[in-house]
């Protein structure tokens, strides 16, 4: 991915930290939640179920932290400023496709945050609160996480995986995440959890195709190679790559996000159609 040296920043998309405490925590769009949690219990060897629960944190939220980040070109000197770049290109695009949007923050912490849906820790990976509208994230998780699944850290699959919470974010403002949860905590490859992930997959495709439809936007060129970086992500964060890697198995009964297959097709989805509306796994047969 190339950044546009020229564009300016609005760092105030991006803080570090977090607030709030008390519910429970929504990963991934706040369906599934103790079955993922389970997974990663068994991929990093301890218990993280417990974080299904609320608490206390010990950061508060700095808004400050990436006041530094003005333009595109202070990517080149300090890397953190990437982040910004995504969020900002991100609800550029959504603010436009959706008259209903409303702007939101994505808060980066390390080791553990306090938010409106509970206390998390690096464990349970990058994840969006709908309590707060607010998409979290340590960025130690493409260190350790990502490789110990067997991807490539790039910018790409960092930014397909920020574009897949702010698709959650989307599903908030328009009541699907609602409906779903209202349906409870079915898991499998058809159920309406996998259906929910499946369309924030979709929509960070969307993104994707129109990145640099914006002159004045942050990022000025998305490559082949960046697209395959994303869809390899896509891949490695399927539930059956997951299960396969930490458990020797693939059980469909419990996946909650969905398999390789089924992540990097949406993904595919939205980029080749550019066109939310193609997102609609809900109504689709083939999921």
């Amino acid at each position: 991915m190339r950044y546009n040296d020229n564009a300016r920043l609005d760092s105030g998309q991006v803080a570090g930290g977090g607030g709030g405490a008390g519910g429970r925590i929504a990963v991934g769009g706040g369906v599934g939640t103790m079955i993922l949690l389970f997974i990663l219990s068994q991929l990093f060897g301890i218990d993280l179920t417990g974080l299904a629960g609320g608490g206390q944190a010990e950061s508060r939220p700095d808004s400050n932290a990436y006041a530094h980040c003005q333009t595109g070109q202070d990517i080149q000197q300090n890397r953190e400023c990437r982040w910004v770049a995504y969020t900002n290109s991100i609800q550029d695009y959504w603010s436009q496709a959706y008259s209903g949007y409303q702007m939101t923050q994505t808060r980066l912490f390390t080791n553990q945050v306090s938010t409106a849906c509970g206390t998390a820790t690096s464990a349970v990976g990058p994840f969006y609160c709908p309590a707060d509208s607010r998409v979290y994230l340590d960025e130690t998780f493409f260190d350790s996480m990502l490789r110990q699944l067997g991807g490539q850290k790039s910018d790409a699959a960092e930014a397909y995986v920020i574009a897949h919470e702010y698709g959650h974010h989307i599903q908030n403002l328009t009541g699907v995440m609602e409906q779903v949860q209202r349906q409870g905590q079915t898991t499998g490859p058809d159920s309406p959890a996998t259906r929910l992930e499946l369309q924030a997959d979709c929509y960070a495709g969307v993104w994707f195709k129109h990145v640099v439809n914006d002159p004045q936007g942050p990022i000025s060129q998305v490559t082949q190679e960046d697209l395959n970086n994303a869809l390899d992500a896509a891949r490695i964060v399927g539930d059956d790559s997951i299960q396969q890697r930490t458990q020797g198995r693939v059980n469909p009964d419990a996946w909650t996000h969905g398999s390789s297959e089924q992540r990097k097709r949406w993904l595919a989805t939205g980029y080749n159609t550019g066109d939310p509306n193609a997102c609609n796994t809900f109504a689709s047969r083939q999921v």
